[in-house]
């Protein structure tokens, strides 16, 4: 018999076959459809993991049971997995021949890929939500049904679905049995969980239609993808779409174009941005700050090719490992063969092994911005987030095992830094370990174990947040610390990475060697970082996270001077000049305009600070200075003007941190076959 042990730690046996349905009508906490509903029981927490209310308990021995009810937001993914399949009914309801897909939940909402006899359109999303209305309403329970899996290809024939027969047939081979849930004249292949009916749906609302194909192909059939959002009350919904709302218009796809930072360009190709001059300014601002700290913490700069030959990185690992991410091989004319470079470490590698290297040497630190090229499926590209190529802020230390701990601690010192001054000041850190069931991983598990080791206690050593090992988060050579940083919408981005390797310098890989004080041969460890990660990437979260209001000091234009009328242009010019001398950037506008409307622009175009002369200005030698958020500061002398822009600039100070907004990020949950 299985016994049972509840939140508040009372233990109760239960018969054989008994579910989790069972437990709550006998506990009396309700029954199911009656009772108020915000305490109804509307899925559970099985040993931890989430099951509807139709699960079984185990046979035998203890299981941890927590039950949710409607309002917990660990039973939001439950309920909006049963929207998308209310969504999946609507839509057979109104239209014909529509075949499904897929429909899990991710993120705040869910989504269903499906195709019908003709497109759906925007026009279509309200007559959908409204059937979707009437379902709830009739609030028929969902009903699980387990069947062989020969018998689930002949339920899913009749059905005239034949994507899930395809799906069955390829993609569940190894599956005896498989679950259906039922729902009125509804019924879909899917593994659940649901809620006991579509009574337990809250506030919903569809969101967008885009395109997809059938399980991420390009090759595969093209389909339709309807998403939606569902929570528990109307007020939780509302709140939602207005992030969403505020979201759209940070999206850095629009604000790029606006604030002309970065364009891309078919002929050019598909995810290979062109960094317009003012994107290309915030890009040199941020390369100046990370080489300033470079050679003030000991590194030295390297360059390397965009291509290397293929047997590079077989050496590597990268090429076995990553070959489906990566571009095809150009073959020379002498049958040779070489890559778009995928990574940089190897090419640091063989800078390391240029010539002998001594104990006295190490550390040593390379660095490059170097360019890489990574083979991303079209469906997978966006803006600046998801590129083919982009440059990383790249450095590869090279130590002795000693000296391992304190070269991770000056990664991760630099890291804070850079995370510090652009306001990311809510993350936390992944430390990425091996999964020992993988066989993706190079090298002996006892060299990983010792770097798994050398990594968790530097990471709680400096105290940082998270800190929780991840099994399969490692990259294949060695274990990493990441940085998960929030932005202001609320979503989690991994930007800095900290990765410890003792397999590439290994006599398996690149056979890296320094001759030790004991004049014998011994084998560096190297370390691999990236402070900001991916430039392309860091600048589109930065356009979002700052709404494209970039603090004074990574600004493109850092000030803008106004002269009142023509009469001050000539004083409006030598403001111009006093400031840049200072080493500001700054701009001018002449145009014929009202002052009214050059502040306007400005604002427009978020311009940090207005500078504005005017006549009496002139014979004071002051000006007044404008914040474009703070507004009018007053005036004051021209050298106190230059002298506050110059020490805002020269301290990085964010003095308007971004506002945080609620939300969710986009981690999968669903749970279709």
């Amino acid at each position: 018999m299985p016994t049972v042990r509840f939140a508040d730690g009372v233990v109760r046996e239960y018969p054989q076959a008994a579910r989790v349905a069972d437990v709550v009508a006998e506990m009396a906490l309700s029954t199911l459809g009656k009772g108020p509903k915000k305490s109804r029981p509307i899925a559970a927490l099985l040993d931890g993991k989430t099951v509807g209310l139709d699960a079984l308990l185990p046979a035998a021995g203890e299981v941890a049971l927590e039950l949710l009810v409607a309002g917990d937001p660990r039973a939001l993914p439950v309920m909006r997995h049963s929207a998308a399949h209310v969504m999946a009914r609507a839509v057979m309801r109104l239209f014909d021949g529509v075949e499904l897909a897929f429909g899990p939940t991710v993120g705040a909402g869910f989504y269903y890929d499906m195709r019908a006899s003709r497109p759906i359109t925007d026009d279509d999303i309200p007559l959908i939500e409204a059937e979707m209305k009437r379902i709830i309403a009739a609030d028929e329970e969902f009903e699980r049904v387990e069947v062989p899996r020969d018998k689930a290809v002949e339920i899913v024939r009749d059905l005239r679905q034949p994507l899930k027969v395809e799906h069955i047939e390829t993609g569940l081979a190894e599956h005896p049995t498989l679950s259906f849930y039922r729902q009125g004249e509804f019924v879909d292949l899917c593994r659940g969980p649901h809620v006991p009916s579509p009574g337990c749906i809250g506030a919903f609302k569809l969101t967008n239609i885009a395109g997809a194909y059938w399980k991420g192909d390009a090759n595969n059939a093209q389909l339709q993808r309807l998403y939606g959002t569902a929570w528990f009350s109307q007020e939780d919904l509302d709140a939602h779409l207005a992030a969403l709302e505020e979201a759209r218009k940070r999206d850095h796809r629009v604000l790029g174009k606006q604030l002309d930072l970065f364009t891309t360009s078919p002929l050019v190709g598909s995810g290979l941005v062109l960094w317009m001059p003012k994107g290309a300014t915030v890009r040199g601002v941020l390369e100046s700050f990370v080489r300033d700290e470079l050679a003030k913490r000991g590194y030295e700069p390297v360059y390397t090719p965009h291509i290397g030959k293929v047997d590079l990185y077989k050496i590597s690992g990268h090429y076995p490992y990553y070959a489906d991410s990566q571009f095809k091989p150009i073959v020379m004319s002498d049958d040779e063969q070489y890559l778009l470079k995928p990574m940089n470490c190897p090419h640091h590698t063989m800078i390391y092994k240029a010539r002998p290297r001594s104990y006295k040497e190490l550390p040593l630190r390379l660095a490059e911005f170097g360019t890489v090229y990574r083979y991303e499926q079209s469906g997978e590209l966006g803006g600046m987030t998801r590129v083919r190529g982009f440059t990383q802020d790249d450095a590869h230390i090279f130590c002795m095992p000693e000296q391992v701990e304190k070269e991770v601690e000056g990664c991760i010192d630099f890291t804070l830094k850079v995370l510090e001054s652009l306001a990311f000041d809510n993350f936390r850190v992944r430390l990425g370990f091996r999964d020992p069931k993988s066989d993706k991983y190079v090298g002996p598990p006892a060299r990983w174990d010792e770097a798994e080791a050398a990594i968790e206690r530097v990471a709680r050593r400096m105290n940082l947040p998270g800190c929780e090992p991840e099994p399969g988060e490692a990259a294949f050579y060695g274990p990493k610390i990441d940085f998960v940083v929030n932005d202001s919408l609320g979503r989690e981005w991994q930007l800095g990475t900290v990765q410890l390797d003792y397999n590439l310098p290994s006599q398996e890989r690149f056979d890296l060697e320094y001759i030790g004080a004991d004049n014998a041969k011994h084998q560096p460890v190297m370390i691999h970082r990236a402070p900001l990660g991916s430039m392309e990437r860091f600048v589109g979260v930065l356009i979002e996270h700052f709404a494209g209001a970039f603090p004074l000091w990574l600004a493109p234009e850092q000030a803008r001077v106004l002269p009142v009328s023509e009469k001050s242009e000539a004083y409006a010019k030598l403001v111009k000049e006093r400031l840049e001398a200072a080493g500001l950037r700054v701009g001018i506008d002449l145009a014929a305009e009202k002052l009214g409307a050059k502040v306007r622009n400005a604002q427009v175009e978020l311009i940090p600070m207005m500078i504005v002369c005017g006549p009496r200005d002139e014979a004071a030698g002051t000006v007044s200075l404008r914040d474009r958020i703070d507004g009018d500061l007053g005036a004051m002398s021209l050298e106190a003007a230059v002298e506050r822009l110059r020490d805002e600039n020269a301290r990085r100070a964010v003095r308007h941190k971004p506002k945080p907004l609620t939300l969710p990020g986009e981690q999968a949950t669903g749970d279709e076959y």
